[in-house]
Order: structure tokens, then C-alpha cells, then sequence
């Protein structure tokens, strides 16, 4: 096969699923930003790599800070101020931090919600069967708003005070309401104690039925990850005490409904859109807020893309080995007792509506092995776009068309770089959903049979993997440290790795080079070298 001939092939994906141009510049613009934070933070606490695992930090800051700011506030109408005034003022030590870290951590959460939501978007980690994590991201939007801002109203200042009266009017022009809510404001007087105890119960009941929220987030995700590296959590945490100790928070003076507050100092994370509300009419308001919401919860339907056709087992080669179950970045896999009689007490199962068509779960397959002879090569589950005799096939096909002394085979994703630009004498490629989806003895095979003297597995970069685990899981069963582990027979010097990303051909095309030669003084690989270990295991 020519270069030229190859050049159609590798960029069109498996299933006949493109990238579009614009989306494939978004990746690679968020890559770079990412190679920036590596650079400064190293790829493992790379907080653009940990923005979940923030969020949950950032959510159980608020909630103990709040929990010790509860104990000495008081819900009385005046008593509110008061006793924020004291934690603030007297017992600024403890009471004092503890609120300057409720009140930054709360700000964090909101950084770091919406820089995982464009994130996701610019990844194009939110469609297909994605699409649940991203909708109820959407009610977590409303429901940290919705504890910020009540969260404002305890402190009954003049911010509290602008706060109250403001979502009141909001609230009031829903007419939802017997009466309207704003009347609560008129006066000093229509207000009670009553009322900051009902607010105080929202303020933690919202947190509340959020966590359930950012639980059901995470449901249909195997591994989360709900905890931040120990020094990004340090760091960080220490970042938000500096924070407070330098500028702590501060109430904007006792508020007072006979007068409306002139100048009141907003809290952009949280109130960027009430300077609005004087402006547009409170219905149009609604309007805004309600067409933004319905937008960001059809993004996954806009517009429709075709899938892929999911995972499928095949029960006369599935041994129920638990090996795709253990692997599934989404939870699409799940273990159920035999229907076929066969002497396994298990089967796997695939959910259609959770499956992303990654191929992880071929890759992890046992009976995935090229070196199968006496039976026809079906594995116990693969991909119907692109079964494992697919990949055997192509592979073969790809390393016969090489010519010259050194000849390397390059597998990759089709979300990793662009291996059309690197490909020339000596050089085939070969695309995969994942590079997850190649079984390690593919490797060995390919190797032990002289079709190629090299192979180099590439794909998306470290910690921003397209089907989340396909490079930790790849890595682990190079080194031996996961079922299929690649098999200590294989030369390892003659297996290389490049995890570049969509943007880094470059990078790709250097490694290339720089492979060549170490294969140059190796030598040609010899035709056989432990094949006949390899087939008597395997065949």
C-alpha cells in the first residue's frame, strides 16, 4: 500500500465518524493550554487535568467551613450581622478564616465548574451516550447558584440587602407565589427572626440535595476521580488560607430597608448577572436564563452525531474473566450468571446506552490474540466497526507495503495526532478508536513475526485521554502491571510510546526519528523470534 493510499485510510476513524476541523483546533488549542499548566505544575497535579476532583475539594471546604461558621451565627434579625461581625472581628483567628475560606472555596467551585464545562465542550466529552454527565451538570449549575447566593442573604449586610430584595422582585415575577415575596423588604419591621431561620434551613438544605446531584454525576463514570493528588490538595488548600489571611472577608455594613445601598461591592462569581436586573424587564430576565439553561442542556443533541454501534459479546469465546467489567471507563460492562451452559459462572453484558465504543474493552479481552489458529478469531467481546480480525488484518497489510531496512509501525487514535503528516518509507500507521483497543499480544505478534521492526503506540495526551482510562490502562499493561500485561519476551527497545495529542504531529514525527535510530543499531528484527513459544500458548 502507498502513502497515498494510506493517507485516506488513517484519517478517516473507524465507523465512519469524523472530526471536524473546527472541534480538532478547539482540542489542540486546549492541549497547548494544558502543555502550559504541565510545565508549571507537572502533568499529575495539572489542575486543568483535576477539575472534578477540585470541585469535590472545594464543595467539602464549604461544607465544614460552614458547619463551624453555623455553630456561633445567630438567626436573629439584628443578631445575624452581629454575630458575623464577631466571627469576623473578635475571633478573626479561627471563626474569621473559617469564613474567608467559605466564601473563597465557594468562588473556586464556581471557577472550577464552569472551566470543566468548556473544557468538556472543547474535548467534545459530552455527546453520544456522554451525554447524562453533562445534563445533570446542568441542575449542578443552578444548585450552586442557587447555595451562593442564599448564602449572601445570611449576612444581612447591604450586599445581603440588595441580594434579598433583587431575587425577591426575581421570584415575584414567576406568580408562583400567593403573595409576593418582595413585601418581606418594605421594612425593618415585616421583617422576623422566622425568616432567617427558613433561609438559614435553604442555605444547607440546597448543599444537601447538591451532593446527591454530584453523586449521580459520577454514576455512570468507573474510577472517578472524587479526590485531587495530595499536593495539588495541599497546595491548593493553602493557597485559600493565604487568600484569607491577606483579604479577608468582610461585611459591607448592617443593612437597612429605609435606605437603598448606593454603592454595594458584588461578588462576580456568583452575582455577574444582577446589574442586569435593572436593565432588562424581569420576565425577559427569566427568558435569558431559561433559553441559556435549555441550550446548555440540548448541546449533546446539537447537533446529532452517529454513533458507533456498541461492544458486543460473543459467549462461544467469552470466559467470563471479569477483565472488560474491570476495565470499562463508563460502567457499560457488567457481570451476570451464564445463559449458554458453558462450564464459566459468568458472562459479560454490554449496555448500548452506556457504551462509547472506545474498544478498552477488546484490548483487555483475553482471547483477543492474533496468534489464534485452530478456531476463527473472535474475541470474547470487540467492536462489530472493527473486530480484533480486523485489526490483525490491516496491521499485517500495513507493515507488508513498508520498504527499507527499518521498518515501524505507528497505532494510534483517531483523537491523538495526525499520523497522515508522518507517514513516508518505512513508516505505516494504523488508527484505532483507542489506543486502549489494542490487545498487548498484538504487540508481541507483530514483533515475534518480523512484520515490523518497531511499533510505536501514540494517541490523546496524559490526563486528557478522549475515552478517559485508554492511555493509564495501556501503560499499565505495557509495564506488566494490568491483565493482558505485555509478555516479558517482547524487546521492550523495540516498542516506543508518544502521547502527543491531536496537536503534537511534530512531537510524533520527532519521536519517529528518534526511534529510527535506536532500531538502526539494533538491526532488522529476526522472522520467528519466540514465535513458537508464543503460538504453542496461544494458538
Amino acid at each position: 500500500m502507498s502513502v497515498e493510499a494510506q493517507r485516506h485510510d488513517v484519517r478517516d476513524p473507524v465507523g465512519g465518524r469524523t472530526v471536524p476541523a473546527w472541534r480538532r483546533a478547539a482540542r489542540i488549542g486546549m492541549e497547548r493550554i494544558d502543555g502550559w499548566f504541565d510545565a508549571a505544575y507537572g502533568t499529575g497535579a495539572n489542575p486543568l487535568r483535576q477539575l472534578g476532583a477540585l470541585g469535590w475539594f472545594f464543595y467539602w471546604i464549604v461544607v465544614a467551613s460552614g458547619v463551624y461558621v453555623y455553630i456561633f451565627y445567630d438567626s436573629g434579625v439584628t443578631q445575624a450581622y452581629e454575630s458575623i461581625e464577631y466571627m469576623t472581628n473578635v475571633q478573626w483567628y479561627a471563626a474569621g478564616i473559617m469564613r474567608s475560606l467559605h466564601r473563597y472555596a465557594s468562588d473556586a467551585l464556581v471557577a472550577v465548574m464552569l472551566t470543566h464545562l468548556v473544557r468538556e465542550f472543547l474535548y467534545d466529552k459530552y455527546r453520544g451516550v456522554r451525554w447524562f454527565g453533562w445534563f445533570t451538570g446542568v441542575a449542578i449549575i443552578w444548585f450552586v447558584y442557587a447555595s451562593g447566593i442564599t448564602g449572601y442573604w445570611v449576612v444581612w449586610d447591604k450586599l445581603a440587602q440588595y441580594v434579598a430584595v433583587q431575587t425577591s422582585e426575581l421570584l415575584d415575577a414567576l406568580g408562583l407565589f400567593g403573595e409576593p415575596i418582595a413585601r418581606n423588604f418594605l421594612h425593618d419591621t415585616t421583617l422576623s427572626g422566622r425568616f432567617f431561620t427558613l433561609l438559614v434551613f435553604i442555605h444547607i438544605a440546597v448543599p444537601l440535595i447538591l451532593l446527591f446531584l454530584l453523586w449521580l454525576h459520577t454514576q455512570r463514570l468507573a474510577h472517578a476521580r472524587v479526590n485531587p493528588p495530595r499536593a495539588l490538595a495541599l497546595g491548593t488548600l493553602a493557597m485559600l488560607l493565604v487568600v484569607s489571611l491577606a483579604h479577608p472577608a468582610t461585611s459591607q455594613g448592617p443593612a437597612n430597608l429605609a435606605q437603598v445601598p448606593a454603592v454595594v461591592g458584588l461578588d462576580w462569581f456568583y452575582l455577574a448577572l444582577y446589574p442586569l436586573f435593572d436593565r432588562i424587564p424581569l420576565p425577559g430576565v427569566w427568558a435569558l436564563l431559561g433559553g441559556m439553561t435549555l441550550l446548555l442542556a440540548l448541546t449533546p443533541w446539537l447537533p446529532r452525531r452517529r454513533e458507533r454501534e456498541a461492544a458486543r459479546v460473543d459467549l462461544a469465546n467469552c470466559n467470563g474473566c471479569t477483565r472488560c467489567f474491570l476495565d470499562c471507563p463508563y460502567s457499560a460492562i457488567t457481570m451476570a450468571p451464564r445463559t449458554d451452559g458453558r462450564p464459566f459462572e459468568q458472562q459479560a453484558l454490554v449496555d448500548p446506552s452506556l457504551c462509547i465504543a472506545c474498544g478498552i474493552c477488546a484490548g483487555a479481552c483475553p482471547t483477543a490474540t492474533p496468534y489464534r489458529r485452530r478456531s476463527e478469531m473472535v474475541a470474547g467481546i470487540e467492536l462489530p466497526a472493527q473486530p480484533v480480525a480486523d485489526i490483525r488484518e490491516q496491521a499485517v497489510a500495513r507493515c507488508a507495503a513498508l520498504t527499507g531496512d527499518t521498518r515501524i509501525l505507528v497505532i494510534g487514535c483517531e483523537f491523538g495526532p495526525d499520523t497522515a503528516r508522518v507517514l513516508g518509507p518505512g513508516v505505516a500507521s494504523l488508527t484505532l478508536p483507542c489506543v486502549g483497543a489494542l490487545p498487548p499480544p498484538f504487540i508481541d505478534f507483530l514483533l515475534a513475526r518480523g512484520h515490523a521492526d518497531g511499533v510505536l503506540l501514540t494517541g490523546c495526551r496524559p490526563g486528557a485521554c478522549q475515552a478517559r482510562l485508554g492511555i493509564q490502562w495501556t501503560e499499565q499493561r505495557i509495564a506488566g502491571r494490568r491483565d493482558p500485561g505485555l509478555r516479558g519476551r517482547v524487546p521492550r527497545e523495540r516498542l516506543a510510546t508518544c502521547w502527543s495529542g491531536a496537536g503534537g504531529s511534530d512531537a510524533l514525527a520527532a519521536e519517529i526519528a528518534a526511534f529510527r535510530t535506536r532500531l538502526e543499531a539494533l538491526g532488522r528484527m529476526p522472522r520467528g523470534a519466540g514465535l513458537r513459544k508464543a503460538e504453542a500458548t496461544d494458538a
